[in-house]
């Protein structure tokens, strides 16, 4: 006869693949229990009491469902023995009852048996146990996984570790710390010390734990954001053809620049957010630096132009008194100004250059003009002089021709002088002509 029942093997299996499926980390141990129950159903012999099925059990699922174990020896017993099964069961069955009874979790029910039947309360201690292991042994994961992180993987799988620890805390009883179960104790080392401190500690290690996987979530969505708009900016600049969409496209740059700025650099993501922060601003100021000396290269061209523009206008249908040249050279010189100020690293800087040479030159014209307009009033002057003084000359008792040709010379000398184009042209004309005739005369 085989040592493990069908129906008994049955409930041992279906136990085992419910807590495959809730928890597929024990996959292994499942199949390693399997194997060990398929193995017993082909061996010959005695049927396996309760305690050898724990045994195949217990070392890979420590707090496997002892109710599913009862259930499973009741299963595996020859059909003779039914009956003294079902009293031994009621039997055992009032027991349990009343360990169960004695090992609620309240107060008044489990310190009268604490001090006068503690090995009553061995489940209780026993789940203390294994809920204190466990919570120690996953606060250190969670911790490690936290403090340590290298990813945000690292960060959520701390998140799960944390959560599983808190549930284990959870199911301590808050109302026996600081007892300590010497009888337990004795018999099964403990490795626990409930004290008020420890169990406050631990709580606000994970409570420390979750917060800061909270702020590292946060920022990690933070830097998701940021990255995302920072890719929407610089395609929207690349894209935009008019000033006012690169305008835009600069504001929405800057936006998610400010975005990673804002990262808390503590945080994983922060650390991360760094280089790309110092990388997209070394980018911006590039562009934008690009396009607002630009901007500024055609603002000063164009303010260049509106002198420039001035300056042509008034220097239209000579001749102009000195004053009138000098505005215009004003004018030349505030155009060119402007130009100056366009600096070698500035992308409007050539086309400035060839501008400034163009009203440089304009400017030299101009300047010759006044020169001319000088030149010729003081010539105009001077010739004025000399008529007056040829016609004393002329009204002297016994003039002297010598003297009155040699005045008359200097008077066509002086008016020759007078350049084209200035304001007294006309007039230094008119009296060279006559200058000459007298001079023809004599």
């Amino acid at each position: 006869m085989a040592r493990l029942s069908p129906k008994s093997f049955d409930i041992l299996l279906m136990e085992i693949n419910r807590r495959v499926k809730e928890n597929p980390i024990d996959q292994i141990g499942a199949e390693i229990v399997r194997s060990r129950l398929q193995k017993r159903r082909s061996q010959s012999g005695d049927f396996l009491r309760r305690s050898e099925l724990e045994e195949l059990l217990t070392d890979q699922f420590p707090d496997f469902n002892p109710k599913v174990i009862d259930k499973a020896a009741r299963a595996n017993r020859p059909p003779g023995a039914i009956k003294k099964l079902f009293w031994g069961g009621g039997v055992i069955g009032g027991l349990a009852g009343v360990v169960w009874l004695v090992n609620l979790p309240y107060p008044m029910i489990r310190q009268p048996v604490a001090t006068t039947a503690p090995l009553l309360l061995l489940p209780s201690y026993i789940s203390m146990d294994y809920n204190y292991r466990q919570a120690i042994a996953l606060v250190e994961q969670a911790d490690q996984l936290v403090n340590k992180a290298t990813a945000m993987t690292d960060f959520e799988l701390g998140a799960e570790k944390a959560s599983q620890a808190q549930k284990h805390l959870d199911k301590l009883p808050v109302w026996f710390l600081g007892y300590y179960p010497k009888a337990y104790c004795n018999l099964f080392g403990c490795t626990w010390r409930f004290t008020f401190d420890e169990y406050q500690n631990t709580r606000k290690l994970v409570g420390r734990m979750e917060a800061q996987i909270f702020q590292e979530q946060n920022a990690y969505q933070a830097l998701q954001q940021a990255q995302q708009a920072l890719q929407i900016a610089t395609a929207q600049y690349n894209e935009a053809e008019s000033p006012a969409d690169k305008q835009t496209a600069i504001i929405v740059w800057q936006q998610a620049i400010d975005q990673l700025i804002q990262i808390p650099e503590a945080t994983l993501s922060g650390k991360n957010a760094k280089p790309q922060r110092e990388a997209a601003e070394r980018d911006f100021q590039q562009q934008v630096g690009f396009v607002a000396g630009r901007l500024q290269g055609n603002t000063l061209i164009e303010a260049a132009q509106i002198f420039a523009s001035k300056a042509a206008n008034d220097a239209q249908n000579p001749p102009h008194n000195q004053l009138h040249w000098q505005q215009v050279i004003e004018h030349w010189n505030e155009a060119i100004k402007r130009l100056e100020q366009i600096n070698p690293d500035n992308p409007s800087y050539l086309e400035a250059q060839t501008k400034l040479a163009e009203y440089r030159s304009n400017r030299r014209q101009i300047q010759q003009r006044l020169q001319d307009e000088r030149d010729s009033v003081d010539a105009m002057e001077r010739a004025r002089r000399l008529i007056v003084e040829w016609r004393q000359l002329t009204i002297s008792a016994n003039p002297n021709f010598t003297s009155l040709n040699n005045k008359i010379s200097d008077v066509i000398y002086t008016l020759e002088l007078v350049r084209p184009g200035t304001t007294v042209n006309a007039e230094a004309q008119e009296l060279l002509q006559k200058a000459r005739h007298t001079r023809s005369q004599l």
